[in-house]
């Protein structure tokens, strides 16, 4: 899953000379909690966000009057208060570094530069959600079931021979090592919805050949925005 399949392609940037008011403005109007600031040649050179806006603001206890408050609002530029080490991805790179780069640096987005370092898109945590909702299959429906097996090469095949062999149409299969032992791993097998008769006897078959964890019905709908 590369990132240039998944990221937001119209990026909206400013220049680093620009006010802090004109920013703030701009990600209220257009509801974005961070911005890319480029140079003239659309090269990144740090990123604002609305904790940085926040940041820098009089707080509300100020003294200064409204006069007062909009000059020194108006006279505070990008530059003074941006983060300017940014930590980037670039288009050809997996949304799953994305997700661990966000999730270890605490960020809700990473901005996709190209090798000349000019904004490609960006990428956020709520893309990352769409991601696993996608290739998970939810909001086609079905069952999801998880069992372990062992990390021993071939040891999915039995568990594909049944659920094929008992009319079962998979949906998706995802993978997770069991922090408790290295010889075993979760799997999470969503399958179509099926008849409840043919459903009851493959539930039952399937329970009595492998270690099932449990099985989930999720009904959910998609949202139409």
């Amino acid at each position: 899953m590369l990132i240039k399949n998944w990221m937001t392609k119209d990026v909206l940037t400013l220049s680093q000379d620009r006010s802090m008011m004109k920013a703030s403005k701009l990600m209220k109007d257009k509801a974005v909690s961070c911005m890319p600031i480029v140079d003239d040649d659309d090269r990144l050179v740090g990123i604002l966000s609305d904790r940085d806006i926040k940041d820098a603001s009089p707080s509300k206890a100020t003294t200064l009057d409204m006069h007062e408050l909009y000059y020194l609002l108006s006279d505070i530029k990008i530059k003074d208060i941006m983060t300017k080490k940014v930590v980037t991805i670039r288009p050809d790179e997996t949304v799953e570094k994305a997700a661990v780069l966000m999730l270890e640096g605490h960020f809700g987005s990473l901005p996709v530069v190209d090798d000349d370092r000019k904004v490609v898109g960006i990428i956020t945590d709520t893309d990352v959600f769409k991601v696993l909702v996608e290739i998970s299959g939810i909001y086609e429906g079905g069952t999801q079931v998880c069992l372990q097996v062992s990390n021993e090469p071939g040891s999915l095949s039995p568990v594909l021979d049944y659920l094929k062999d008992n009319g079962a149409r998979i949906m998706s299969i995802m993978t997770r090592s069991t922090p408790d032992t290295e010889d075993m791993k979760d799997v999470y097998i969503r399958l179509r919805d099926m008849e409840k008769p043919e459903f009851k006897r493959l539930k039952a078959g399937f329970e009595e050949r492998f270690p099932v964890q449990f099985w989930a019905v999720d009904p959910v709908h998609r949202v139409v925005t």
